[in-house]
């Protein structure tokens, strides 16, 4: 063989190398994924959940929202050892904790270990800041975990906003949601935000849908079978999803997800 050809040969087998180089770190990116544990949610986005990234969890009342919240964070204490913060605007401490005892989710022993906190923000109390109150917390407590219930109940008790108008208030609503937001991204938390909608609404603010990472949507919708929720990834970015609906079951230990021909 000539020495030209073993130049070239070697000069292809080194882009290669580089090449397999660059693949590797692509797939090391893609490996850096937070898992929900919930069966049959996490092979939908390959994996889990991009670490980071702040996901739209969206649906009509009493499809079960809140309860995907709790086992995204009890899952992640008890199986991944990664400390969780869940903020409630609208319901009590002790009626999510009831909630989370049906499954056998004990939420008081993970509290006093320091693993998981249940924060009540009072409605009241609602201010500009309370995106950056909550990144303090988190990042004193090493917190990688974040469900915020709802985003709803935030938007409606949006600092500043007065009758002085419809479209008025509205603007001010989707400012104060859009900054929340972007402040909540600077932190690296992986959060679902849970929103209340009406119809086939994707969020009540009309902008949390856009500046969210991911939105995951829940619809109760009788389509001939044996359940009556179906979730379906809208989006998510930095990963390929499932497309399709997926019925949602209440087990005696949470939710489980199927494929909807099971």
């Amino acid at each position: 063989m000539s020495k030209k050809n073993e130049d070239f040969k070697m000069t292809i087998a080194k882009k290669d190398e580089k090449t397999d180089i660059k693949i590797k770190k692509v797939y090391e990116h893609e490996g850096e994924r937070v898992k929900t544990g919930i069966p049959g949610f996490d092979e939908l986005v390959l994996g889990g959940i991009p670490r980071g990234k702040i996901v739209l969890l969206s649906g009509t009342p009493g499809t079960c929202k809140t309860i995907f919240g709790l086992q995204f964070l009890y899952n992640g204490a008890t199986m991944f050892n990664e400390k969780g913060l869940f903020v409630t605007i609208e319901e009590r401490v002790e009626g999510l904790k009831e909630q989370a005892r049906q499954f056998g989710w004990d939420f008081d022993s993970l509290e006093k270990q320091g693993i998981i906190k249940l924060l009540r923000l009072d409605s009241a109390n609602i201010k500009g800041i309370t995106s950056k109150e909550i990144m303090k917390y988190a990042q004193r407590n090493n917190v990688k975990r974040l469900v915020l219930d709802s985003l709803s109940a935030l938007a409606i008790n949006t600092p500043n906003v007065y009758s002085e108008g419809k479209s008025m208030s509205d603007i001010k609503v989707m400012q104060f949601i859009y900054c929340f937001i972007n402040d909540l991204k600077k932190d690296g938390m992986t959060t679902f935000l849970i929103s209340q909608t009406q119809g086939d609404e994707l969020s009540r603010d009309s902008v949390s849908e856009f500046t969210c990472d991911g939105i995951v949507y829940i619809k109760y919708e009788n389509l001939g079978g044996e359940y009556s929720r179906h979730l379906m990834i809208r989006k998510m970015r930095e990963t390929k999803h499932s497309e399709d609906i997926h019925p949602i079951e209440i087990s005696k230990d949470g939710l489980i997800l199927h494929k909807l021909n099971e």
